[in-house]
């Protein structure tokens, strides 16, 4: 792949469970940041261990990297891929109308569902030795509605959505430089510009949304993100800060 970021690897297979498995089971034996891409996953996984469906032609990759930091730093990394995808949505289509973020972990176009990052880690004593980054694209087709929750933003894909027709591989190019970009700021700057960028970006700041736990749901304005990464909303009882929750508009 030309224009191909110095520094990271790549590794490509034609089927696997999951790219993230393949991060675990590359990870004793990878000795620097390597994105792993896979034409066909049979068991991808999204949060919470929801099935990831994965269609014929749509990205599935992950990023495995060995990050500086404690487990809360390495965390943020989900802010860095979701700017990545963005910047390599616009490069390959040239234009950013309709892309938009959503806390915690998800690339919207048109209102709707184009990608969604999921971090894994591993470590111990307060450190983490790998972290894995998966992303997954819709690029030529969507899933239907009834694989996804009740009340979730809609699936979408970039060709219908903009008639852009690109290949996983170009886009892994693109999504590769970008991340690598990002990645440079975040670990010389720290989380502040990366904060701001993707707020920036953000889908329904200012407007009232419903954060959702295992156990309980908070409804508020989404004013902002705070250094933690945490989503911050505006209730009735005043400011709640929530470190994981799924979001729904």
């Amino acid at each position: 792949m030309t224009g191909w970021p110095q520094g990271y690897g790549l590794h490509v297979v034609q089927e696997v469970d999951s790219t993230l498995n393949e991060a675990a089971r590359l990870a004793p034996t990878a000795s620097g940041p390597v994105w792993i891409m896979a034409r066909h996953q049979t068991a991808a996984r999204g949060r919470r261990g929801r099935a990831w469906v994965n269609p014929k032609g749509n990205l599935a990759a992950t990023l495995l990297m060995r990050p500086q930091g404690n487990p809360g730093q390495a965390a943020l990394r989900s802010f860095v891929a979701a700017l990545a995808v963005f910047d390599a949505c616009i490069a390959v289509t040239g234009r950013a109308a309709g892309l938009s973020l959503k806390w915690p972990n998800d690339v919207l176009l048109n209102g709707g569902k184009l990608a969604g990052i999921l971090l894994e880690s591993t470590g111990q004593g307060g450190a983490v030795s790998h972290l894995a980054i998966g992303i997954g694209v819709n690029l030529t087709e969507a899933p239907t509605t009834n694989v996804v929750e009740q009340n979730a933003v809609r699936p979408v894909s970039l060709l219908s959505e903009t008639g852009a027709a690109v290949s996983p591989e170009d886009f892994l190019t693109e999504l590769a430089v970008a991340y690598a970009q990002y990645e440079t700021q975040f670990a010389t700057l720290g989380f502040e510009p990366i904060r701001t960028a993707w707020l920036s970006r953000a889908a329904r700041i200012g407007e009232v949304i419903t954060a959702r736990t295992s156990t309980s749901n908070t409804v508020g304005t989404f004013e902002t993100v705070d250094s933690d990464g945490n989503l911050v909303l505006k209730t009735a009882k005043g400011r709640v800060s929530i470190p994981a929750a799924d979001v729904f508009f």
